[in-house]
């Protein structure tokens, strides 16, 4: 587990059909959250309502505690089927390690594609990828954003919006995320928020934001703009740029 993380808590992540992600880590393991979770992507995405019917299909969660019968610490890991293969992703928030996660049963009832496939019509933002990573605090109020569209420029009133910029799916970009959601875990002691941006399949948000190499992280939110491009190791250094008045 990293320094941030409590020696017991529960973890729940919700996503989208493709593939963005909000999660919670809760110490105090006193509530599901997951109606949380739905109203943050309603927030995020300007949802006319929260999703509920992604959490029998889309959802993982983990419970890490200690058995009282044996004294010994459990951990209990379940993600459901169409989320399987985020298991990587799943490790890198939790602090996990290579946990490997049980796959729960399929529920035909709720997770039949055919009926999934008949919310995209009410709610097509789901399956638009956003690049998205975002942790909810255990006591972080969901905000009301005005309902003109997302966008950056209505950010949360506390924390950061950061963007990372990397070059297409393979090994050496998911040890870059996992560096970077360890360091932000473990340092950044604030709610952010952080989109990533594959600039090999979005060149266009590489030239706006002046992207010349990769990785860079980006601080959007709070003004002035940060950027550090390169190795991210020097994690005092990188944490005192993105905290950088």
């Amino acid at each position: 587990m990293g320094d941030r993380a409590p020696h017991f808590f529960k973890g729940i992540a919700l996503f989208t059909p493709a593939g963005d992600l909000v999660y919670c880590i809760d110490p105090t393991k006193q509530g599901r959250w997951h109606l949380h979770l739905c109203a943050r992507l309603q927030e995020i995405l300007q949802l006319l309502e929260p999703p509920h019917f992604l959490v029998p299909s889309y959802t993982a969660t983990i419970d890490y505690w200690l058995d009282p019968r044996t004294n010994r610490i459990e951990t209990i890991a379940e993600v459901s089927p169409p989320v399987a293969r985020y298991q990587a992703l799943l490790n890198a928030v939790f602090g996990t390690g290579d946990l490997i996660w049980q796959v729960t049963p399929w529920q035909e009832k709720f997770c039949d594609p055919m009926i999934l496939e008949t919310y995209r019509p009410q709610f097509p933002q789901l399956w638009e990828e956003q690049d998205l990573v975002v942790r909810l605090e255990p006591h972080q109020e969901v905000l009301k954003t005005p309902k003109q569209g997302v966008s950056d420029s209505y950010p949360p009133t506390s924390g950061y919006v950061l963007r990372l910029f990397v070059s297409g799916d393979n090994r050496t970009t998911e040890q870059t995320l996992k560096k970077i959601h360890q360091l932000l875990e473990q340092g950044l002691h604030s709610p952010y928020t952080l989109k990533v941006i594959d600039v090999f399949k979005h060149p266009e948000q590489a030239e706006a934001n002046q992207v010349a190499a990769t990785p860079t992280l980006m601080r959007v939110f709070p003004e002035p703009i940060r950027r550090i491009v390169g190795k991210l190791e020097d994690t005092r250094r990188v944490l005192e740029i993105i905290t950088m008045s």
